[in-house]
């Protein structure tokens, strides 16, 4: 009997491994498919800028996120509803447009000759690398923490 539950035990690990390697890929989309949030952000903030490919992130139970790759280098990273995660600048300045008030305003205040060039936006935080290789973190509300290493 003991045997006979650690074969089913380890089916069913087999199983969720290799349903895993199956769904969990990453595929190529049209930029028509990103969702409507998505698009709006980038029509907004990326204006004029096309999209040079658009890769969907799919998970076991679904999509995990979308990864943009702008014509200007640029890529963009959006949760399954279309919300910006991460906005990577490749060493160009960033559209401060959907950057968080006080994040632009400690940035120029104490770093006056640098420009954001990637932020992340974690669950209770916010992560800016600056064109000076310094990286910042930042509370959910945009308040300044410390700088990262």
């Amino acid at each position: 009997m003991k045997n006979l539950k650690k074969m089913a035990e380890a089916l069913i690990f087999i199983f969720l491994l290799a349903s895993n390697l199956i769904y969990a890929q990453d595929k190529v989309i049209s930029y028509n498919q990103l969702p409507k949030t998505a698009k709006t952000f980038l029509a907004i903030h990326f204006k004029g800028i096309p999209a040079g490919s658009v890769i969907e992130d799919r998970e076991l139970f679904g999509v995990d996120k979308y990864k943009v790759h702008l014509g200007n280098g640029m890529k963009v990273d959006f949760d399954s509803g279309g919300n910006w995660k991460e906005v990577d600048g490749e060493h160009q300045k960033l559209p401060y447009g959907f950057i968080p008030a006080l994040i632009k305003t400690y940035v120029a205040k104490n770093f006056p000759n640098t420009n954001i060039v990637k932020i992340e936006k974690e669950r209770w935080s916010y992560k800016a690398e600056l064109s000076n290789g310094v990286d910042l973190e930042f509370d959910k509300n945009g308040n300044f923490k410390r700088i990262d290493d």
